[in-house]
């Protein structure tokens, strides 16, 4: 990190110099420190240039000149997302920097570093990656400008973009550019995007097809019947030596019958050299369906088996996408994981507390990836659908390594998972079959008939790693989802009787049906089932334990009365949320582009195709989210008013069967009374819960239940599809 550690090396210069917008520390969950070591281990001197001051490009030449190229990143999360909330006001602190300290970072911070980059060294390549590179690989609808950006390719000057997983990509564009190969030559990484000319091909032999015919946007025009009947032009009867009849005998033509595996082989030969070719960025930036459809067909290429690359013409130059990079085996997560960290922030920091490291130092990761497909989230188009899990004896080590090596250990893992806890090691049942799939989701609208559900190698990796000397306690704190785990009863007993530590954080994300279908979410039924599950494990077991779900307001597809069916579903189900936060678009995601075009991707677009409620209006955001918070007197104002317009004045009153009463407080006279109250002090907070169970403080949008409580009765809690907080992931409406 400075010239004095690169002398103490006896370095006179580094190979690659890596620049990001978070605090350096040496841990495999943070992206600069997994890159460099992986560099590191290839035989590479590599650099690390932390939250430089980008007002200046003094920061940038603090390493020197890198002898193959500066790697930027904006960080383990989006910039805007990280720097900004769903209501786009600057936030106060940032996870990622010591002591919390904001505006350590620029907005759009890859364009930043990048350009700053290129100032200091104007020779010196420039590669980009990381979250806030992989969704901003093409034209994309910008929340906080509110207008669609071009790709983040050509706005940074950068030689080439690395998305997703980069780890393979990474290795061997590092080769060959200390090869001497140059590196705008380099265009057949997988997992890569760059600017070429208009209309180039990597060869001849190359084809191009239009994305508008590969999901028709607009009006679709009927194909003519082959089998139809009727006199034809004399033309199309003729025979090969041109005769129209005059007794000329037609030429037999054989018919080619092929195997299926054959004619699947030559269909994927002539996938493997199409292009699919995205209306341009002037296009998607004026019309709102042909933004939808590029949207559409970009997910539905989105499987690394049956991908085809994909172009988008910016201006008088195209950005080219090459497909997904391939899942990495388990062998090789393990070599990406083993690797000699610190485990520790660099010491440079001295004793100031970095809150991101605070929170996952006890925690390992065990899989990547996620085949949810939830609408919201970024780790679909970031991580990808297929899971890459660990090994289990390299998860073991991992824990070992911590028990032994990081400061203030005190016997507990406070997280085992992942994107997603439960799909450790879950794939579909047959390869080809997964290969050739392109469903968003493997789990909605249903759990897909291929996938498998079998939870037993998890369930064994629970055991063994709480059965590692000097470990008491191994918690699995967040990411679940519920309708995988009511597969296995026999998982769902072992997480609550052994791994649950006092508070299970899920994602039931919303009540109804709209919403809950633009979200690609399981219905309520699904959280019923293992609700009834967890208590009656939680009961067995003899623990007071809680279920603490969160949802979202105002996303895309939410009507008013959506949000306050789920408000009396809160009442009913006497929940009462600590903080909640309004749906946040972020770049690529499928729910943004229905915020954006007020479209549905989620099924071919067309001008006349379903319209989905959007909430834009401020106001109307405001009321959404007081919903969720129907018991804080501070939104009852807004919640009458409301209800009011929505004819729901029923609602309001001072009786059980009430929402809100009909007066503020402050003068307790005035009607607000005991039923007003009195429910709010007997029920516990979401943040007393944690406090009580020594849990951090859980995320925007959760919720607790009370139920009366007893050993031998412990609280019950809903429960649904969570998903990690992770440190690789920005999803909307959370960091």
């Amino acid at each position: 990190m400075s010239r004095a550690e690169m002398d103490a090396l006896g370095w006179d210069s580094c190979d690659v110099i890596l620049i990001t917008g978070d605090a350096y520390i040496d841990h495999p969950s943070f992206g600069m420190a997994l890159v460099g070591r992986l560099l590191e281990a290839q035989g590479y001197r590599v650099g690390i240039i932390s939250q430089p001051d980008w007002l200046s490009v003094d920061a940038f030449r603090a390493l020197g000149r890198p002898n193959l190229y500066f790697g930027v990143t904006a960080g383990n999360m989006d910039s805007m997302v990280n720097r900004y909330t769903s209501e786009r006001k600057i936030r106060s602190d940032d996870a990622y920097t010591p002591n919390g300290e904001p505006n350590k970072r620029p907005d759009r911070a890859v364009v930043v570093y990048a350009q700053r980059a290129r100032e200091a060294y104007a020779d010196t390549n420039v590669v980009i990656g990381s979250i806030e590179a992989s969704l901003r690989r093409i034209a994309h609808y910008d929340y906080w400008s509110d207008k669609v950006r071009r790709s983040v390719l050509p706005d940074s000057k950068a030689d080439i973009l690395i998305f997703g997983n980069a780890e393979r990509a990474l290795v061997e564009l590092t080769h060959r550019v200390a090869a001497g190969e140059p590196i705008k030559s380099i265009r057949d990484l997988r997992g890569t995007a760059f600017m070429v000319p208009s209309g180039w091909k990597p060869g001849p032999d190359w084809a191009e097809a239009n994305s508008t015919r590969v999901d028709t946007p607009g009006r679709v025009e009927a194909h003519p019947d082959p089998y139809e009947m009727k006199d034809k032009a004399a033309a199309s009867c003729a025979t090969s030596d041109g005769a129209n009849g005059g007794g000329a005998e037609p030429v037999a033509k054989p018919v080619l019958i092929l195997s299926r595996e054959e004619r699947q082989a030559a269909l994927r030969e002539i996938r493997d050299k199409t292009v699919v070719r995205l209306p341009s960025y002037e296009m998607v930036s004026t019309d709102p369906v042909l933004y939808a459809h590029a949207s559409r067909v970009l997910h539905l290429e989105a499987n690394p088996g049956n991908a085809r690359a994909l172009v988008q013409a910016h201006g008088e130059r195209d950005v080219w996408l090459n497909p997904p990079p391939l899942p990495l085996a388990m062998d090789e997560m393990d070599g990406v994981y083993d690797m000699n960290y610190a485990r520790a922030p660099h010491p440079i920091y001295g004793k100031a507390k970095i809150p991101a490291w605070d929170m996952i130092r006890f925690s390992v990761n065990i899989m990547r990836g996620c085949f949810g497909g939830c609408t919201f989230c970024s780790i679909t188009e970031h991580e990808g659908r297929i899971i890459q899990s660990r090994s289990e004896p390299s998860i073991l080590r991992e824990i070992e390594l911590i028990r032994d090596k990081t400061k203030g250990f005190t016997g507990t893992i406070s997280d085992l998972g992942g994107p997603t806890a439960n799909m450790y090691r879950l794939a579909c049942k047959d390869k080809k079959i997964e290969e050739s799939c392109r469903r968003l989701s493997c789990v909605y609208p249903t759990i897909c008939s291929n996938l498998g559900t079998d939870h037993s190698k998890l369930i064994q990796l629970y055991r063994k790693a709480r059965a590692i000397p000097g470990v008491k306690k191994i918690l699995v704190s967040s990411g679940l989802r519920y309708d995988l785990a009511v597969r296995s009863p026999e998982y769902v007993k072992e997480l609550v009787t052994h791994h649950v530590g006092g508070l299970l954080k899920i994602a039931p994300e919303h009540s109804e049906t709209g919403p809950l279908s633009k979200m690609m979410k399981p219905g309520m039924g699904a959280y019923e089932e293992f609700k009834k599950l967890f208590d009656k494990f939680s009961k067995e077991a003899g623990k007071e334990q809680y279920l603490i779900p969160y949802f979202i307001a105002a996303h895309p597809g939410t009507t008013d009365e959506d949000m306050l069916n789920l408000a009396l579903w809160l009442k009913k189900h006497d929940f009462r949320l600590d903080q909640v936060q309004n749906f946040m678009p972020t770049p690529m995601a499928l729910a943004t582009t229905m915020y954006h075009t007020r479209k549905n991707p989620l099924r071919k677009v067309t001008a006349d195709s379903e319209a989905v409620e959007t909430v834009r209006s401020g106001k109307i955001r405001r009321l959404h989210k007081a919903f969720l918070r129907y018991h804080d007197p501070a939104n009852w104002d807004i919640l009458r008013e409301g209800l009011h317009r929505m004819g729901r004045a029923d609602l309001i009153g001072n009786g059980e069967q009430h929402l809100v009463p009909r007066a503020t407080p402050g003068v307790l006279g005035n009607g607000a009374g005991k039923a007003g109250f009195d429910r709010q002090k007997e029920t516990p907070t979401v943040n007393q819960l944690a406090k009580k169970f020594g849990q951090n403080k859980p995320r925007a949008g959760a919720a607790v239940q009370r139920t009366p409580v007893s050993r031998a009765a412990p609280v019950r809690g809903p429960a649904a599809p969570a998903r990690k907080g992770g440190a690789t992931v920005a999803r909307s409406g959370r960091k």
